[in-house]
């Protein structure tokens, strides 16, 4: 145990997690970088694993999108930035074992560099491919990067913006029928749907995929709206939710909390807890974390 989290568990020393004591696993998470334009990357990156560790969270899958707009856009990373910000993500990951699995980012621009980036990062220990904003999720372009993910057996996360009406600056940014359209060409593949209450229109997502059962939703994002979960639950039902929170803990643990007046039974809300991402990840990718006993995500930097 290092000094970082022997003075977390001495400051909690024997509470219960945020969000109760049954493993958690969230799918959608990022860190920081020295390569980033952030002097405070540590201290972001050490209060997410606290913030984690407090609220229950037993693994962290997480990515770097480049330099987060450092030196190239955060939508439209350089490969150069995309292979250095994987480095750090694998070292990162494996520095802290089963706290902190890893995604694979990559940009689609870069047909040639993303497939190999893929396979680098998957013989590095990657879970699952992360694809930001860099291309419309319906273009052809993303057919090379799906057909990687199904070879692989990985899922892909993919960033939307919920109920696209328009453009918008620096991101070609997809919405959930456009994901669909991928998934639909792709029916083998798990697709991600990041953070439903991340912006937009949410209530317009959730009929867009209904029918379209290789697309999950994650429930991440800032926005905690009454009535985001429920529908969400009445049009797909809990086998295809995932809790998650990207980059806001505290409303994650809102929406965690909010799970139990949604109407879902025990086994719904433990599989949207993390059994759905042990079924969609690798096979062994949260064996040690969600093992009876295991800690949640601690602090270890």
């Amino acid at each position: 145990m290092t000094a970082t989290t022997h003075a977390i568990a001495s400051h909690h020393p024997a509470a219960v997690p945020l969000g109760g004591s049954d493993p958690l696993i969230d799918p959608h998470a990022h860190f920081h970088t020295p390569h980033t334009n952030r002097g405070d990357w540590q201290r972001y990156n050490q209060s997410r694993l606290e913030a984690g560790h407090r609220i229950g969270v037993r693994c962290h899958v997480a990515s770097v999108l480049g330099s987060w707009g450092h030196t190239s856009p955060t939508y439209f990373a350089s490969p150069d930035d995309q292979t250095q910000a994987n480095d750090w993500m694998f070292d990162f990951a494996d520095a802290q074992g089963a706290r902190v699995k890893a995604y694979v980012a990559v940009n689609p621009n870069f047909t040639q560099h993303a497939l190999g980036e893929i396979t680098r990062g998957l013989q590095r220990g990657a879970i699952g491919i992360k694809l930001a904003a860099g291309r419309r999720a319906d273009d052809v372009l993303l057919d090379d990067i799906a057909q990687a993910a199904a070879a692989a057996r990985v899922p892909v996360l993919h960033h939307v913006w919920q109920h696209r009406r328009r453009d918008w600056p620096n991101q070609d940014a997809s919405d959930g029928i456009e994901l669909a359209r991928l998934a639909q060409r792709h029916p083998t593949v798990t697709f991600l749907l990041a953070h439903i209450g991340g912006g937009g229109d949410w209530a317009h997502t959730p009929p867009a995929v209904r029918d379209v059962p290789n697309v999950v939703m994650d429930l991440s994002g800032s926005g905690i709206d009454r009535g985001m979960i429920d529908q969400a639950l009445q049009w797909v039902g809990a086998k295809r939710l995932l809790w998650a929170a990207d980059l806001t803990l505290c409303t994650g643990l809102t929406k965690l909390r909010a799970l139990s007046y949604t109407g879902a039974s025990p086994d719904e809300i433990a599989d949207m807890r993390w059994r759905n991402a042990v079924r969609i990840f690798p096979p062994g990718a949260f064996d040690r974390a969600v093992a009876p006993g295991a800690p949640s995500a601690g602090a270890c930097l």
